[in-house]
């Protein structure tokens, strides 16, 4: 659900920038005045998993469509909903500078989509709620598949809403948030399932990681098995099980597909193109893997021209190389935040 810049307007991009400018300034406060040094690498390196499993589309039965986690939800309950947002923006930065992954112009709305509902909606209201200070198995699973799901749907919805006010893009209101919401629906419920999964398994193995978040207060423990445990998970899912991603368009592109007959929409006025002259240059590793030559793209024939289905698993060197690249970039600018705060903290 990475919007490009294509559907979004320099008016509506803007705002969208300024207001997660603003709450990125006050999760920034918030994370400062928490002064808690140990969620410093966990930030990192949560952050370095997070855009590793964003690389894993899986399919949608019966769609043709895929959906992929997004993370904010996993981020806001190890971390709480301030640090959780800041690394989040972390992510999606990393994505769109060096992978083009997301437009430049649409990054603030991507923040927004994805940080905002998840952290500051999800977590608080939904799961907080149903889970409370009870950090039972039964509890999890329910407050992490309800949360899930609810985030997914606001930020859909958060897409054909910002879309239909950008005004610049060939789809109906109407019939594209008809696709989106469904489609994000099934992608919401993988993302519970998904969530629950990884709380579960830190429940078992650094219980005062959830409680720290939970109860706003400092972990107090030592968590290196766990970002070691961690940090491995990072590195097999970038270098390797990215291979297995589903080929199928993602939730929006095919929301897009079925609304206007296009995966990828044409960007038009001078601000679009200059930013996405930019994009080309700063994305070493556009679409996460080796830049393709001219040749090799005037070589390559169009879909649906006798061209053979691409194997699955797609074992690639880029793809391999641009996960535990985008891994580490995440983690070096997600740590770095965090140690910027804290020695602003020290500082006041």
């Amino acid at each position: 659900m990475h919007m490009a810049d294509a559907l979004i307007s320099p008016a509506v991009g803007g705002t969208l920038w300024m207001a997660s400018g603003g709450l990125l300034a006050y999760s920034a406060k918030k994370v400062r005045e928490e002064g808690d040094d140990s969620k410093i690498p966990l930030m990192g390196v949560l952050g370095a998993f997070i855009f590793a499993a964003q690389m894993i589309n899986f399919s949608i039965p019966g769609t043709g469509s895929s959906g992929h986690l997004g993370g904010g939800l996993i981020l806001a309950i190890l971390l709480g909903p301030w640090a959780a947002f800041l690394v989040m923006a972390s992510v999606l930065t990393v994505q769109a500078l060096f992978f083009a992954d997301g437009g430049l112009l649409a990054l603030g709305g991507n923040i927004f989509n994805l940080g905002f509902f998840t952290c500051f909606v999800a977590y608080p209201l939904i799961y907080k709620k149903i889970v409370g200070n009870s950090l039972g198995g039964k509890r999890i699973m329910l407050g992490a598949i309800l949360a899930g799901i609810v985030g997914l749907q606001f930020g859909a919805f958060g897409v054909a809403v910002e879309t239909l006010a950008s005004g610049i893009s060939e789809l109906p209101f109407k019939t594209f948030v008809l696709l989106m919401q469904p489609i994000h629906l099934g992608i919401g419920l993988v993302e519970g399932l998904v969530t629950a999964g990884v709380v579960s398994f830190m429940l078992k193995a650094r219980p005062e990681i959830l409680a720290a978040a939970a109860q706003r207060q400092p972990i107090g423990v030592s968590v290196k098995g766990a970002l070691a445990g961690l940090a491995a998970a990072a590195v097999l899912t970038g270098a390797a099980l990215s291979w297995f991603a589903s080929a199928n368009p993602d939730g929006l592109e095919w929301a897009m597909l079925r609304t206007s007959g296009k995966e990828e929409l044409e960007s038009s006025g001078k601000l679009h193109g200059s930013l996405g002259a930019l994009q080309a240059k700063t994305s070493f590793l556009p679409d996460y893997g080796f830049r393709k030559t001219e040749a090799a793209r005037e070589n390559a024939a169009p879909a649906g021209e006798g061209e053979p289905a691409p194997a699955w698993p797609a074992v690639d060197a880029g793809t391999s190389v641009a996960g535990l690249v985008g891994g580490l970039l995440t983690l070096c600018l997600a740590g770095l935040v965090g140690l910027a705060l804290r020695r602003r903290s020290a500082a006041a």
